[in-house]
This record gives C-alpha cells, structure tokens and sequence, in this order.
C-alpha cells in the first residue's frame, strides 16, 4: 500500500542474510546496523525482534543448524556400512577451510557463552545434544553390527566429538599446518585404530 508501514523481511530471511554477511565479510562486519541495511530495517526495528547481538547470532547458529541437522539426518539414513556413514558424519562436522562461516559463528556464540544466561546454555546444549546423539546412534549400530570394536556407543561419542572439536577449531581459525584434509586423515586414522573391528 502506497505510504504504508513496510512489512519486516521473515524471520528465515533475516537470519539467512546474517549468515551470508558472516561468510562474505566475516563476523566483526555483522553490526545491527550493518545487517538492517541489507534486509532493510532499522538496528532497532532488529533489536525489537532479537532483543541483543548475542540472541540474533544464537538465532543464526540455531537456523544454521537446523539446516546442516536435516543435512545429517540424510545422510545417516542411507544404506550401507556404517563406517561410510561414520565418515559421511565427521566430513559434514570439520569446517570447510578457514574462517567457514558456521564454525565461525559457532566460535563466537562459545565464547559468548561465558555470560549466558540458562536459556541459551540450554538452546546450546540442545544442539550439542542433536551431534552427540546421532553419533551415539551410529556408533551403537556399528557395534551391534560387528563393523566396530564393542566400545560404549556413548563415551566414545564423547571423546570423538572432543578430538572433532580441537581439530574443527583448529581449522576455522586457519591454524598453520593444519588445513581439512590433514584432519579428516588423522580422524580416519584414529577411527581404524580406535574402533574398527579388523583393525
């Protein structure tokens, strides 16, 4: 309607922008002000919805996760061995290279985590949770299958993901020495030696 209030962009369509201004322009350029211009609303029409910085990024990595959540979920559910799929679920968890944006925002949101009130320690708990219980889903399958040593599905879960996590963040922050490739043959060395049955 001609003179009308515009309408604010969808919610997805917010958090879509944010995440693409992470991975164009890296996550110290993601200022309300910056992200209201390229969705066309003001800082504080953002502030309304997101009510802070640190609730929009929450916002973002639970969007984001959402997406790559459906991604694993796919995956999983393929036919097969389960060490294909074991592999398919580490190369989906380490970063695409250097400063890949959803790790990056993963970062940020770790740190912030330090003054987080409970409800997004919970939210990130969540997310967590989804990546550990797949993982502990697959691994208990591989087990029952005799594809893997009999290890307790849950406390290797644990550790894997801890060895996932320092190699990950070692390559968002584009450490040297380590880049993707290098990582994903240490995680598939340690996963014949660890864990498969005829190793």
């Amino acid at each position: 309607m001609a003179g009308g209030r515009r309408q604010a962009p969808p919610r997805e369509d917010v958090l879509a922008a944010a995440m693409e201004m992470i991975a164009e322009r890296g996550l110290e350029k993601l200022t309300m002000a910056a992200l209201g211009r390229e969705v066309g609303m003001s800082s504080g029409h953002l502030l309304y919805y997101f009510r802070s910085k640190d609730e929009l990024l929450l916002q973002t990595l639970e969007w984001s996760e959402g997406r790559l959540g459906a991604e694993r979920s796919r995956l999983l559910a393929r036919p097969g061995p389960v060490r294909e799929r074991l592999d398919a679920y580490v190369d989906l968890y380490v970063p695409a290279g250097h400063r890949d944006p959803h790790w990056t925002l993963w970062l940020e949101v770790w740190n912030r985590s330090q003054n987080a009130d409970d409800d997004a320690r919970d939210r990130q708990a969540a997310i967590e949770g989804a990546w550990h219980r797949d993982l502990v889903a697959l691994l208990a399958e591989g087990v029952s299958r005799g594809e893997f040593r009999p290890v307790d599905p849950d406390r290797y879960a644990t550790r894997l993901r801890a060895l996932l996590d320092g190699f990950a963040i070692h390559v968002a922050i584009g450490l040297r020495g380590t880049d993707r490739d290098q990582v994903l043959a240490h995680v598939r060395e340690f996963l014949a030696q660890s864990l498969l049955a005829d190793a």
